[in-house]
């Protein structure tokens, strides 16, 4: 078409000049689907069409040719120079999912070779008792991994062999196709985009470079760790593709409840219990902690539900540094059955507050109420 004779890039669009660039590219991608020359194959006219979209797109999509556009349309600044596939540095993104072309125009590189890439990354999940999680643990782990074939050191041809130049591709490890004046590359479906072809592969991984083993990992649990933690073992994933380097082991862990004490972040919280007259009267009491029993000195009038804190008698810090704290929740224990004694004691007490006694049911009401 000539400069003169070419419609309005927004028109062929379909767009407004106020059009954002997610609407110029969703246009766009439409009008490719219609009219791409791989689903109208000797249309003539759809490939114009074709042609036509992808101008409008290459200039409306560039912030700088769309502004000298708007401003001078065809004419201006000598011109925008016809359709040009290797102007548009996102068409093939654009594309590239339309169609499941790798590489748009080629113009992103032959892949040469199998290139080196990472192992993957594995997962391990480990549980642990309350008490490993708070102080570590050297534990050993069974991991089941892919890792390089030691007989053809991860090459996957037999010993004394090498993998010879794909003949499909020349090497390149893509085929490039041309239809028209449209062109794409697809990997080589005969090396699968390595470029090289094993004819005598090893016995010992059948070909593959890799082959799977169990390998038991050293790993050193921190203390402090807590339920939802993960730990990274670098290198100790599975062995890379073609060379490169290991991935990562990670190691989750969940950590089982313990029937006596509660944590919260490096805080650990328990209930003891203590009897009346040592709430009343105060004394000294053995409490359990995660380091054993340590003395709790109970002041006199403790009410149940009061907390004392024992410091530094917590969870270790996981870098090391301090600990975190024990606190106790005071409950008191109130008696089912009183002996005549017991009773007799109590009535006086009753009296001296300026009580009735009463009966030996209400009696143990009103004691129960006055410790709740």
């Amino acid at each position: 078409m000539a400069t003169t004779e070419k419609r309005d890039y927004y028109e062929v669009l379909g767009l407004q000049r106020s059009a954002a660039l997610d609407d110029i590219k969703k246009a766009y991608r439409k009008l490719a689907l219609k009219y791409h020359p791989d689903k109208n194959p000797g249309d003539a006219s759809a490939e114009e069409k074709f042609k036509e979209a992808a101008e409008a797109y290459g200039v409306l999509s560039d912030e700088e040719k769309r502004a000298r556009y708007d401003r001078f349309g065809h004419q201006g600044a000598g011109g925008f120079g016809g359709f040009d596939p290797n102007q548009f540095a996102d068409f093939g993104d654009i594309l590239g999912d339309l169609f499941g072309f790798g590489d748009i125009f080629g113009n992103r590189g032959g892949r040469r070779g199998a290139r080196a890439a990472r192992g993957n990354d594995l997962r391990y999940d480990l549980t642990l008792d309350f008490m490993e999680a708070a102080f570590g643990k050297d534990v050993s782990l069974n991991v089941p991994r892919v890792v390089s074939c030691e007989t053809c050191h991860g090459s996957g041809a037999k010993p004394g062999t090498q993998p010879v130049t794909c003949t499909g591709c020349g090497g390149r490890g893509q085929i490039r196709y041309s239809q028209g004046f449209f062109a794409v590359s697809r990997t080589c479906p005969q090396c699968g985009g390595a470029g090289k072809v094993i004819q005598d592969p090893c016995v010992a991984c059948n070909g593959a470079g890799r082959v799977r083993e169990e390998k038991k990992i050293a790993v050193k649990i921190p203390a402090g760790v807590d339920d939802g933690s993960r730990l990274r073992v670098a290198g100790e994933g599975e062995s890379g593709f073609s060379g490169g380097p290991a991935g990562d082991l990670y190691v989750f862990i969940s950590v089982r409840e313990h029937p006596k004490f509660t944590r919260r972040d490096y805080d650990i919280h328990a209930e003891q219990t203590i009897s009346i007259t040592q709430a009343a009267l105060g004394g000294e009491v053995e409490t359990d902690t995660i380091d054993g029993a340590e003395p709790l000195k109970i002041t006199a009038g403790t009410q149940p539900n009061q907390v004392y804190r024992l410091r530094g008698k917590g969870v270790p810090f996981i870098d090391g540094n301090g600990r975190g704290d024990h606190y106790v929740h005071v409950a008191v224990k109130i008696p089912t059955s009183l002996s005549p004694e017991r009773r007799a004691l109590l009535e006086q007490l009753a009296v001296l507050d300026g009580e009735n006694p009463p009966s030996e049911k209400k009696m143990m009401d009103k004691v129960k109420e006055f410790f709740s």
